[in-house]
């Protein structure tokens, strides 16, 4: 009876123990599990707190952004409305100095590269002197600029033309001050003039400018 006794009380120890084992087994799987899921956790947390950052900080940008577009347009406004115009002219007329002011910023440093359009105007500004043109020559790089239409930072880009006139001394004279007074820049490099007073042969060698349009680049930022 003795020996029965102790037998069944290994086996109670035994099977005990084995439980114990289980169940500690469990605890520390559980415990694992929950570490891992803890710092998923914390780490999920903290990134949501990154974005929540980050959209804070573009809402922010966004309505400093917008307050800055509210106070451009009525300055616009109040720039295209002017009158008399930046040249002192009648912003609804259509002489020299006419033209409101949006029309005369336009004029002067076109957003586009158009040589031919350039042409036009050397003509018109040296018939308005009573000049008789020879020959308004260059390079049409029409092609070579085409990617340069709009930049994220435009800064003014050079045409360079040239033309030939022939007239009297004072009538050249007036078309180099028209150049100096055009809404649209012109430098001139070189003049070389031959004649006389009355028949006068002038070459011109200069340039204008245009200006790509500003381009405004709006990506997406990932928050890591």
């Amino acid at each position: 009876m003795a020996r029965t006794t102790s037998f069944t009380k290994r086996t109670l120890i035994s099977k005990a123990n084995s439980n114990m084992v289980i169940a500690t087994s469990i605890a520390a799987f559980v415990l694992v599990l929950a570490l891992i899921g803890g710092k998923s956790l914390l780490s999920q947390a903290s990134y949501q707190s990154r974005v929540i950052s980050a959209k804070k900080t573009a809402l922010a940008q966004l309505e400093s952004n917008q307050a800055a577009m509210d106070s451009l347009r009525e300055s616009y406004t109040d720039f295209a409305n002017a009158n008399p115009n930046a040249l002192g002219g009648n912003p609804e007329g259509t002489g020299e100095l006419d033209g409101d002011n949006v029309k005369i910023v336009l004029d002067s440093l076109p957003s586009k590269y158009d040589f031919p359009a350039l042409i036009t105007s050397v003509e018109k500004l040296v018939q308005s002197q009573n000049l008789q043109i020879i020959g308004i020559g260059g390079t049409d790089e029409e092609i070579i600029q085409k990617d340069k239409q709009t930049s994220t930072e435009p800064i003014p880009i050079s045409m360079p033309f040239q033309v030939q006139v022939t007239g009297a001394y004072p009538s050249i004279q007036g078309l180099v001050g028209t150049f100096e007074r055009s809404i649209r820049p012109f430098q001139i490099q070189t003049l070389e003039l031959s004649g006389d007073e009355t028949s006068m042969v002038a070459v011109i060698d200069a340039q204008t400018y245009f200006q790509p349009t500003k381009k405004f680049n709006i990506k997406d930022e990932v928050v890591k």
